[in-house]
């Protein structure tokens, strides 16, 4: 899938993929929509009078059951199988490495095939997070990163390619393997409730993929997570937002991380093409946001940086008149990085203040530090490993 973004501009941030995807001889049936799969019937020479069925019995067993191969497909007919599996298959990601974190956070590597040719294959980065009332799957949008936000470690990868409809689809499929989370569970509870496109990459920046996607992953006769339960996260790619509203109707966040645009450019340094002034209003433009439907705004604290109440006094004023959340994350170290997590009696008097202005202002609980899976630790771990030790983590991975 071809980037939205615009072309190049050395002196912004770098936005064109280095790579494009291509399609392995025999491609997966994941990620694509009704119609698609009614077109691979087609294909294999269904009657159009058969094909609203079958593709009903497929995306039963693809989306619903969570099905690994047309074997198991077995309320479609032999023969139809065959021919499938012949053209087609039903993989997802594969599982190079996975984490576990003293407080249950899983982070998996997933393995990306370029075509045929393992020497191009690139990873991913997804993290599971379980709490008491929900688990949430962070899913990535991009192999890398376009944006080079100063205190994030995933911006410190290139931006190497968009991910699919299919790769982005098949990391929520991914959880449920691994988490055996699929219809057939014996307590019918699901482990995997909410999604955030928080992972690697800019959603907005993917954004046919990323809609298609989430558009699967929301439907009611297959994946089934409610629209409410999944949140798109950018960095404010300002012409998409409300395209997203329209399009997509998931629940919206914004990376603000300052106030000032002076600041903004410097963290965020898409802030210097989508300014503070158009990012919020086309956050008041948001179609469904309500009192009941509110956006999010991120703000990670960095000590000195961003954390005075002068800050949270000028937040406050900006957000005036939307229907706001403010979600305060303590900055999660990474290698390298100059920045410190802000002194927690200096987050509680920021939120306080927020809070008293009337707006919900929770500090976000670290989640997964011990592994690098908290907000903005992602990164592919493997793009310095030589191809024994990939080898050697793949073969780890599967014996789990």
């Amino acid at each position: 899938m071809q980037s939205t973004a615009e072309p190049h501009n050395a002196t912004l941030v770098e936005k064109t993929p280095l790579e494009t995807y291509v399609p392995p001889a025999k491609p997966s049936l994941i990620g694509l929509s009704r119609s698609e799969l009614a077109d691979c019937l087609g294909e294999i020479g269904v009657a159009p009078a058969q094909r609203k069925m079958r593709v009903q019995q497929l995306w039963h067993w693809i989306y619903f059951r969570g099905a690994r191969n047309f074997d198991e497909m077995t309320s479609i007919s032999k023969t139809i199988r065959t021919e499938l599996s012949e053209r087609f298959t039903v993989d997802r990601p594969e599982v190079v490495a996975e984490q576990i974190s003293n407080d249950g956070t899983r982070k998996w590597l997933l393995r990306l095939p370029s075509g045929d040719n393992v020497e191009k294959a690139h990873e991913v980065e997804c993290v599971y997070i379980p709490e008491t009332d929900r688990g949430t799957l962070c899913v990535s949008s991009q192999v890398g990163c376009t944006l080079n936000c100063a205190f994030c470690h995933t911006g410190t990868q290139r931006l190497v390619r968009n991910l699919t409809a299919g790769e982005i689809v098949g990391q929520v499929m991914v959880a449920r393997d691994r988490l055996n989370d699929w219809a057939d569970r014996e307590n019918g509870t699901r482990l995997v409730t909410n999604i955030v496109m928080m992972g690697m990459g800019e959603p907005l920046y993917n954004f046919d993929a990323v809609r298609d996607a989430l558009l699967i992953v929301g439907d009611n006769e297959g994946i089934g997570i409610s629209r409410r339960r999944i949140t798109l996260s950018t960095s404010g790619v300002v012409p998409n937002i409300v395209r997203a509203g329209d399009e997509i109707g998931v629940m919206l966040a914004i990376s603000l991380h300052a106030v000032r645009d002076e600041l903004r450019n410097e963290l965020v340094p898409l802030n210097r093409k989508y300014p503070i002034a158009e990012l919020l209003q086309a956050c008041r433009d948001y179609p469904g946001a309500s009192n009941a439907r509110r956006i999010t705004f991120e703000y990670v604290m960095l000590k000195g940086v961003n954390d005075s109440l002068d800050d949270a006094k000028l937040l406050v004023k900006l957000l005036k008149g939307i229907p706001a959340k403010i979600n305060l994350i303590p900055f999660n170290p990474w290698p390298g990085t100059a920045y410190e997590c802000s002194d927690w009696d200096q987050i509680e008097k920021f939120s306080e203040y927020i809070f008293n202005a009337g707006y919900s202002s929770p500090v976000r609980t670290p989640r997964g530090r011990d592994i690098l899976a908290a907000c903005g630790q992602l990164k592919s771990e493997t793009e310095k490993l030589s191809a024994r030790e990939r080898q050697a983590l793949r073969a780890m991975a599967m014996t789990d």
